[in-house]
């Protein structure tokens, strides 16, 4: 008679090492579990995780405690129906399309091709320090038309608000940061705006300030709040995925190189690694009614944590799901960053996220210059390091040899 394990907790620190075991446990024998330590449901089947995604009766309502105090103010994300329409009208045709590949690529490829520069004659270097976290962020910055001088402040900001919405165990001096870091980003902006308003450029943040849909426009507290959730979700999200991609690649040699030769496998190795390692491993949703899921009843206003992570590994979705495969069948690289993708990295339904495609651009921009650059990359240790986090995760540190071992000293 097999014994049913405990329920894992995942404010735990062997959690925090490897949530996949954890996750595992939650699918098989607790679908649905309402977590003491969060308080909230967590569930980790991909169907449910789906449903809560896509299913109107699944709100966003606890983005009012989650995110707005961060961002200073309402956001895209925890807005519904009509006005979730039009603010998204307003903002997701610059991240798409002509102004996708006119606007954006060439300022997402000097930035790549300037952070390598920093690094291109090194024969080894952390490709998280000296790329990966530096990289989305100066891209954003960059967009916005902003000084580029401001690039560290922008970098800051971004840590604390990210910290802030991480913030599984309610640390107060972590959500003070956070706070203070949104009210500083809105007074920097707010100056910037008025200009904007009154010469507008041909920069994100003059297209923010003059977009209009059925006579709306963003004010500046819409605008302020929606740099801030650029800067976290844009920046977070890129900046682990882009050091997961890569770590996984390099523990993967033969897939490494197949990608290193085939520059179009890129896409599906992102995708793949999205699926893998998630950089956003739990959303939450709030049900208006009640609500039957995983087996069990969710009561209308309680807080349920879709875990990304569990459900983006699901046995009864994926074929050998604890596999990095670049080249599975079960995942479809041509829907991958759009709202019919078979995997929940970006979400799913009316709240897929709207960077997605701006994310999949950085990456594959900066995978290519990388390629280009450094041919003969490998681990540096050998090993391929562990992820780090909770709610996000990825590499905290990517040491790579960039050439071959007789060319010369270590310099970064």
């Amino acid at each position: 008679m097999t014994t049913r394990p405990q329920p894992p907790d995942i404010l735990s620190p062997e959690f925090a090492a490897d949530p996949y075991p954890a996750y595992r446990v939650l699918r098989t024998h607790y679908p649905l579990f309402h977590d003491p330590g969060t308080g909230s449901y967590l569930v980790s089947r991909y169907e449910d995780v789906a449903r809560a995604f896509r299913d109107p009766v699944f709100t966003t309502d606890n983005y009012a405690w989650q995110l707005e105090p961060a961002h200073g103010g309402r956001t895209l994300p925890q807005m519904s129906g009509r006005e979730h329409a039009v603010r998204r009208a307003l903002v997701a045709p610059a991240f798409r399309g002509r102004e996708l590949r006119e606007k954006f690529l060439p300022v997402i490829e000097r930035n790549a091709r300037e952070l390598i520069d920093t690094f291109r004659d090194a024969a080894e270097a952390d490709l998280v320090a000296r790329f990966a976290t530096r990289f989305p962020v100066n891209v954003i910055v960059d967009l916005l038309g902003l000084d580029r001088a401001d690039h560290d402040r922008f970098h800051d900001w971004y840590g604390s608000v990210v910290g802030f919405l991480a913030n599984l165990a309610q640390d107060p001096a972590v959500a003070d940061a956070g706070r203070r870091a949104g009210q500083e980003l809105a007074a920097y902006l707010c100056p910037v705006l008025h200009e904007r308003r009154a010469a507008p450029g041909d920069d994100l943040l003059s297209t923010l300030c003059t977009a209009e849909v059925d006579g709306i426009r963003m004010n500046d507290q819409d605008i302020t709040s929606f740099v801030s959730l650029l800067l976290a979700a844009g920046g977070e999200t890129t900046d682990k995925a882009l050091a997961a991609l890569f770590r996984n690649l390099l523990a993967h040699p033969d897939q490494f190189a197949a990608v290193r030769d085939d520059r179009s496998l890129i896409p599906a190795a992102f995708a793949e690694s999205l699926r893998y390692t998630p950089p956003v491993q739990m959303i939450m949703r709030q049900p208006a009614a009640d609500v039957t899921l995983g087996g069990g009843t969710v009561p209308a206003g309680a807080t349920v944590t879709c875990l990304i992570g569990a459900a983006n590994r699901d046995e009864l979705q994926y074929t050998r799901p604890d596999t990095f495969d670049i080249h599975r069948a079960d995942l479809t690289p041509a829907t991958a960053f759009s709202a019919a993708a078979d995997h929940v990295a970006f979400a799913l339904g009316r709240h897929f996220c709207v960077g997605a495609l701006l994310a999949k651009t950085e990456v594959e921009v900066a995978a290519r210059q990388l390629l280009d650059a450094f041919p003969a990359m490998d681990l540096a240790a050998g090993a391929a390091p562990a992820d780090a986090g909770v709610f996000t995760r990825g590499p905290e540190r990517l040491r790579v040899r960039l050439r071959p071992v007789d060319e010369g000293a270590v310099r970064a």
